[in-house]
Parts: structure tokens; sequence; C-alpha cells
């Protein structure tokens, strides 16, 4: 599971950043000069570097990836940052299916529960708001991504090894005292080692079935 903790203090350099990052020669490493070759020499705009490594357009060392030349390509670009959204912020995509389509103060609630109280105000609201930025400059409609979602299963009966929970709910009968009518609900839970994503969809599940 994954949720990057790098962020922009501000995002409108962003869509300039990348419109200037296809348009010059890839460097054998993104460096801050380079940035600033690039005629973005504020201090802001070099959180950029940490974002690009988040969405995979980097290594851990600056150097361009496959993904990053894959950016190169006008036609994919936009494509190509919604898969490393997807996976820089995995967490919050198997909260909701539609991550992107969340509003600033919906991100910020789940950011909050991620994070485990952990990040202040000022830090959940500028993650929220490159979240929010990197969702408006994506393309989203390619049916292929990835989206990691929770998805509701009625095939088999729920297994430890699945991560599955199952809950029967009995209600009483309307027309004839000797009717029951039982419901049986999977839902398959993501691998993580973070509680804090568990706790966010029981607390979904006690809101609208408790």
């Amino acid at each position: 599971m994954s949720l990057t903790m790098s962020y922009l203090t501000s995002t409108k350099n962003l869509e300039s950043i990348f419109n200037s990052i296809i348009n010059a020669r890839a460097p054998e490493r993104f460096t801050t000069k380079f940035l600033e070759d690039l005629g973005f020499k504020s201090s802001t705009d070099r959180l950029v570097i940490g974002m690009l490594k988040a969405l995979g357009l980097l290594d851990e060392n600056g150097q361009p990836t496959q993904r990053y030349y894959e950016f190169l390509d006008q036609s994919q670009s936009k494509k190509i940052i919604a898969k490393g959204v997807q996976e820089a912020y995995e967490d919050l995509f198997n909260l909701r299916k539609d991550a992107q389509n969340m509003s600033n103060e919906d991100v910020k609630n789940k950011l909050k529960t991620l994070t485990q109280g952990q990040k202040g105000d000022r830090v959940i609201d500028q993650m929220s708001l490159t979240f929010r930025a990197l969702c408006n400059y994506a393309d989203w409609s390619d049916e292929s991504l990835d989206q990691n979602i929770i998805a509701p299963s009625v095939e088999n009966e729920p297994s430890m090894e699945d991560h599955s929970v199952s809950k029967t709910f009995e209600q009483p009968s309307i027309s004839s005292p000797k009717m029951n009518l039982h419901y049986n609900i999977q839902i398959h839970l993501p691998e993580t080692t973070n509680m804090a994503v568990y706790d966010a969809i029981f607390q979904s599940l006690k809101k609208h079935l408790m």
C-alpha cells in the first residue's frame, strides 16, 4: 500500500513545469539546476522533484525512469500522470474508486485518517491541494487504468486468506411470522499494514449498514 508524503506548497506552476519538461531534452539526472534552467528558480518549485519521484518519473537518484520517457509523448502525458497518481495515493483509491473526483474537503478528511492524525492542518491542506492539482491535470479517461478498489463478492464463502468479512442481517417477516430474510455481505479488504485504511473502511460500513 502507498500514500506519498511528498507535497507542494504551491501548485500554481505545476502545469507549466510539466509542459516545460515535455518540451525539454531529458536530463541524465533531474536536479535543481535542471529545473532552474527550465525557468523555475523558486524554492517552492524545487519540491516538484520529490513529487516526480513519488509519481514514478524519477528514481531515488533523480534519474529519469521509463515512465518519464513515456511522459514526454504529449498524447500520453496526462494518462501517465494519472497512473502515477494512482500509485502514489493508492491508499486513497482503496477507500474510494474515483478518488480523483473527491472534493478538497473530502480528501483532507481521508488524509487525516490515513496519516493517523500525525500531520498538522497546514500540511494536510497542502497534501490535499497537491493531490487535487495532480488529478485536475491528469487524464482519467483510460479504461485500462488499474484502480485498486474494494469490491463486494457474492461467489464464495469468506476466508482468512482473502481477508474478507461477512455479516448476516436478519429482517423480521412482514407477511408471515415464519419467514426470515437473510443478507450475506462480503467485503474483500486490501492487503496493507496501515491500520488506518481498515479503520476508515469500517467507519464507512458502520455509517451505511448499521
